[in-house]
């Protein structure tokens, strides 16, 4: 459902020491005295016989300073190792003298963590306030950790090869030189030469395809530097949609305009119903290749999806909300530091499950956020309550990747706050209209949890007044400074039709001897996605059941043992494994054939090393044959789950 990136290698924001703001806050990191108005991207992609391709690139940044000499006349930009820099140049103004190739600039790149390096440009001289600069920057990428170039063998299509780029947290450093922090926002532009039988898409709000397979692309709305992305492979598209399009590999692109046509439109129909105006033109979807380890990345304009999303029946359909959601908060409305996460996540898990109960019904939202909030308690279980990142105002030191604090206290302990403040209002419509007023007070923007929540105090005079910012037990500054459980949980109770009976079928499979009768009176032929979920993590939480059950289950359910539905397939995988049915052995390896998402990828090898001689023949077999087409990452955490090496 969620992004579920893994602890990336490792990278993050060059940034100064925190400025503290009031209540302690952290303020944003920023560009320095600089403002990055336009980047221009001049792309020419080429794929290698074997291993990474090349990126050659000149980026042009246009820039304004917003403080006099501040900085000196030194220019510093986030880059990484596997970026190699040949060239930096300062344009001459607009119909002004000077060489038009620009006057060459020192250029120096020095280490500054282990996951980047910062670039160190030299100025003729010091800048003024509000003088402007271009600068040009010729460079080449190579295999860095947001440049992904994959092998035919990882592709639905087995044929061509497939690059793309994945810029969420701080990775884009590899693809671009740039200011690589979520505070600053600019327009971009950029122009992409592929090879012949290739095409190339972009998170833009404009896409045009050019003479000498040359596309030209431009977001004409301010965004941080994490949601430019590129994609550049063997791939068509199909109208599902008055502004939607699914994109896909030519194999897969029927399943997909299926499973999404008239889907998007009318997500996107309630989004804007509750939360404002869609800005962003176009919501296309884009289907990636199988070896793609993420659930969604919410590139504007333009979703990357995991294919496991296409279970054939629109089962898995509504998992795009979310994405769909984050085109208010985090895309449109940002946070300007990663220590502040959940500003993007806990409010898109709120507008998901606003979104959600318009069109589906509280009861089985409520249902859908309590396998939220059993995944939030087993990640505190794991990590202990009193972890400093289970704080929603994570301090992120200086050299730490944010992309290692990344777990399920944004999401969920965000919405949780969220809902304690909906909760304050203590009614629906007035909140709702409290959302749209924030989102429109604070779009294009990079903001911090000082400025949401100074909002909602002004928004709501009377809740001020009363002081409910400091009510004890449940104050502001607790609820973002202080680990552990959420000191408010949202009523779930409306969920409990749906639990009741998927609890009780699952204690009449876990029972030495089977009342047929009993369960061949519950219908399950009408559960939606979650409540069949629920109901199998129930049955996987009592495994193994008493000798039989399962395969008797497994015949009197082919709508979950011959699902297509990968949330499904992962958890009946899980109860073959739990109860040793070797018959269905081959569902297991068939499921690890067929994906590669982390979260379904590494539960599933966990669960074979931990359990009988077959079941680890089984691991060792099926990750010899798919090791190819899995994500390098992917690869490494397998490799060490089996012992066969340090990730």
């Amino acid at each position: 459902r969620r992004s579920g990136r893994p602890p990336c290698p490792p990278g993050a924001c060059p940034r100064p020491p925190a400025r503290r703001g009031r209540c302690g806050a952290a303020r944003a990191p920023s560009a320095g005295p600089w403002s990055l108005l336009h980047l221009h991207l001049d792309l020419r992609v080429s794929f290698a016989a074997a291993g990474a391709g090349r990126l050659q690139g000149r980026a042009r940044l246009e820039l304004r300073c917003e403080r006099d000499g501040a900085g000196g006349a030194e220019l510093r930009l986030d880059a990484h190792p596997a970026l190699a820099v040949s060239r930096a140049a300062l344009l001459p103004p607009p119909g002004g003298p000077g060489d038009a190739a620009g006057q060459t600039l020192p250029v120096e790149s020095r280490p500054f963590a282990s996951y980047g390096s910062a670039l160190h440009i030299t100025l003729p001289q010091a800048p003024r306030a509000g003088q402007l600069l271009t600068l040009v920057i010729d460079y080449e990428a190579g295999e860095g950790p947001g440049v992904c170039w994959l092998s035919p063998e990882q592709t639905a299509g087995k044929q061509k090869p497939y690059m793309y780029t994945q810029g969420q947290a701080v990775l884009n450093r590899s693809f671009f030189p740039c200011f690589d922090t979520p505070s600053v926002k600019f327009t971009y532009s950029a122009t992409v030469k592929v090879p012949e039988g290739f095409t190339a898409v972009m998170s833009a709000t404009s896409w045009e395809k050019q003479k000498d397979n040359t596309f030209v692309f431009k977001m004409s709305q301010p965004i941080p530097s994490y949601l430019i992305a590129l994609v550049v492979g063997d791939i068509v598209s199909a109208d599902v949609g008055p502004r939607s399009r699914v994109w896909a590999e030519p194999c897969l692109i029927e399943a997909a305009k299926k499973e999404y046509d008239g889907v998007i439109e009318e997500f996107l129909v309630v989004g804007e119903k509750l939360f404002g105006p869609y800005v962003w033109g176009r919501y296309d979807i884009l289907f990636m290749p199988p070896s793609f380890p993420f659930g969604g990345m919410e590139n504007p304009c333009l979703t990357f999806v995991t294919p496991c999303l296409l279970a054939g029946d629109r089962s898995l359909a509504d998992v795009i909300i979310h994405e769909i959601s984050h085109s208010w908060f985090g895309n449109l409305v940002t946070n300007a530091s990663w220590g502040e996460f959940w500003l993007n996540e806990g409010f898109t898990m709120y507008a998901q499950r606003r979104i959600s109960t318009e069109v589906y019904g509280l009861p089985y939202t409520c249902l859908e956020a309590a396998t939220g909030r059993a995944l939030l308690r087993q990640h505190m279980d794991a990590t202990g309550e009193d972890h400093p990142l289970n704080k929603l105002r994570v301090v992120i030191e200086p050299g730490i990747n944010p992309d290692d604090t990344y777990n399920e206290t944004p999401y969920e302990k965000g919405y949780c706050f969220v809902s304690y403040l909906a909760h304050l209002v203590g009614n629906q419509s007035k909140f709702d209209a409290f959302l749209q007023a924030y989102v429109n007070r604070f779009k294009f923007q990079s903001i911090t949890a000082d400025d949401t929540l100074g909002f909602f105090l002004e928004y709501f005079p009377e809740l001020k007044e009363k002081g409910v910012d400091s009510i004890p037990g449940f104050e502001f500054d607790r609820w973002l400074n202080t680990p552990g459980w959420p000191p408010y949980l949202p009523d779930l109770s409306p969920g409990q039709q749906l639990m009741r009976p998927a609890e009780e079928l699952a204690e009449l499979w876990a029972a030495d001897s089977l009342n047929m009768e009993a369960i061949e009176a519950v219908d399950i032929m009408g559960w939606r996605t979650y409540q069949l979920v629920y109901f199998l993590d129930q049955i996987l939480q009592k495994s193994p059941l008493p000798e039989g059950n399962v395969k008797r289950l497994s015949k009197m359910y082919p709508k979950i043992s011959k699902a297509q539905n990968a949330e499904l397939r992962l958890r009946w995988c899980q109860i073959v494994l739990k109860n040793n049915l070797e018959a269905e052995y081959s569902k297991v390896k068939d499921f690890l054939h067929s994906q590669g998402k982390q979260k379904y990828t590494l539960p599933l090898y966990r669960a074979m090393w931990g359990g009988s001689e077959a079941a680890r023949a089984l691991a060792m077999e099926t990750f010899s044959a798919t090791a190819p087409q899995l994500h390098v990452n992917v690869q490494n955490y397998v490799k060490k789950i089996l012992g066969l090496a340090e990730a």
